[in-house]
Order: C-alpha cells, then sequence, then structure tokens
C-alpha cells in the first residue's frame, strides 16, 4: 500500500488516446496527460491543424503526443485508428477518452435529418463501436491491481434539458451516460473501468460558436462564477485513470462549477 499522492495520481509512463485531443476539451486532457509524463495519441478530422497542434503539445511537455487524422463517425474511421494503434501499441494501451463530439441547434419544428445523424453518430455510437474495438488492447495492460480506464465525456447537457434547442445532442449524451453505466458493468471483469465526466462550460470551440466566444454571460450563470479551466477537467480525468480512481465503476462525474446539483 502507498499513499503518497505521487503514487495514488500516477499516471506517468501510460499510453493513452484522446479522440478530438486537438482543441477544446480534448486539448486540455491531452495537455493533463502529457503533463504528467504519459505518451498520447490525438485524433481529429483536420489533418493539417491536428499535425500542427501535437508537434506544439509535444514541443511543450517533452513526451510523444501522436497524431491521427481520422473520421471517426463512420465504422470504417473506427477500424483505421484501431488497426493503427493495434500496430503501433502491440502491449496494449492503457486509457481510452471518448472526447470526440458534436452538436446541432435548430428549431424543433425544423430539426433535420442530418442534424440527427451527425451528433448521434458522433457522440454515441462511435465511442461504443471504438471502446468495443480496442478492448484486447485494453485487456492486454489492465491488471486486478491497475485495470485499464476509459472515459467517456459526456455533457451535463445530458442530465438537464439546456436553453438550446440542441435536440440531438441532449439524446446522445444522455445516451452516453447510461452507456457508460452498461459498458461498466460488461468491462469490470477484464479488468476494464469505464466512468464518464458530464462537463459544463469550458472554452471551447463547440460551446464557443454558440455564444459568439463570449463566456461572460454562461460564467455569471455559473454558482461558482467562471467557466471550467484546463486543471479542472484535466484533474478529474487523471484522477479516475489512475490509481485513486481503481475502485471508481460506472460513474458520471459532473465538473460544472456547480450548474445542476445547487440551481
Amino acid at each position: 500500500m502507498s499513499l503518497e499522492i505521487n503514487n495514488l495520481f500516477s499516471v506517468k509512463d501510460k499510453v493513452a488516446v484522446v479522440t478530438g485531443g486537438s482543441r477544446g476539451i480534448g486539448e486540455m486532457l491531452s495537455s493533463g496527460f502529457l503533463a504528467n509524463g504519459a505518451k498520447v495519441y490525438i485524433t481529429a478530422r483536420k489533418e493539417e491543424a491536428l499535425i500542427a497542434k501535437a508537434a506544439e503539445l509535444s514541443d511543450k511537455f517533452g513526451l510523444d503526443c501522436i497524431p491521427f487524422a481520422v473520421d471517426l463517425s463512420r465504422l470504417g474511421g473506427v477500424m483505421k485508428l484501431v488497426d493503427y494503434l493495434t500496430e503501433q501499441e502491440p502491449n496494449g494501451i492503457d486509457f481510452l477518452i471518448n472526447n470526440a463530439g458534436a452538436a446541432w441547434g435548430a428549431p424543433y419544428d425544423q430539426f433535420p435529418e442530418s442534424g440527427w445523424d451527425k451528433v448521434v453518430d458522433l457522440n454515441l455510437k462511435s465511442p461504443f463501436f471504438l471502446t468495443q474495438q480496442l478492448t484486447n488492447l485494453l485487456e492486454k495492460k489492465g491488471t486486478a491491481e491497475n485495470p485499464s480506464r476509459v472515459v467517456n465525456i459526456a455533457s451535463i447537457d445530458g442530465l438537464h434539458v439546456p436553453f438550446m434547442e440542441t435536440y440531438s445532442y441532449t439524446a446522445s449524451k444522455s445516451g452516453i451516460i447510461h452507456l457508460t453505466r452498461h459498458l461498466a458493468k460488461t468491462l469490470v471483469s477484464k479488468n476494464i473501468i469505464v466512468n464518464a465526466i458530464a462537463p459544463g462550460p469550458f472554452d471551447s470551440h463547440m460551446l464557443g460558436k454558440a455564444v459568439n466566444f463570449d463566456y461572460s454571460l454562461i460564467a455569471d450563470s455559473v454558482p461558482r462564477k467562471r467557466i471550467g479551466t484546463p486543471e479542472d477537467i484535466a484533474g478529474l480525468c487523471i484522477y479516475l485513470c489512475s490509481r485513486a480512481g481503481a475502485y471508481t465503476v460506472g460513474e458520471t462525474i459532473t465538473c460544472d462549477g456547480g450548474s445542476i446539483k445547487t440551481l
């Protein structure tokens, strides 16, 4: 037994895969792992920006941040990533962070099928099939003492009704919260722990576009009177992936400055 903080919360020398890892919350999570000694693979659709971000993070933290451009909304893209990781990491991976996501807003009577399919495919279908297809690599690293981890990035919009008309987004995030529990039940016997984080407002491309990158009104509505920071979300994810989080299974933890529980 070792209760020193460096043991409890260490992710040093682990291998993490962060989908949508080049900006927003994904970049915050990737940075947190790199800052604490992990090797990180990041994915995104836009190859040029992804490669540039990976190089920036590698230089900043002095560790490998490896880009792989792929569209994970289709099974073909999922399998491309799985094949690549199988080749690069034959001994397995430690952490899968299902963060890549999309949103779509439109009035109820005008909401299009395309806005449903795009969002649900990436936010709900993709995490299931990527986890399914990476189970073998996760199982290789997982042990009873030190299980592998899957962390699904949900949203508080999966727990309450937001003011924006984002029907497919809220449905997909509510779905990923229940899928987290179901996957946790299935995979815990394989020494793979599944949990989720439900973030509130953070500085991200998705939320920024919705509010013209002016977070002042949103910050005022949060009990903590600010939006989330990289330390908030990365710290929580590192807890879930470290020895400290090895007995936490099937949970969805809000990270929202008190928005859900105190308003």
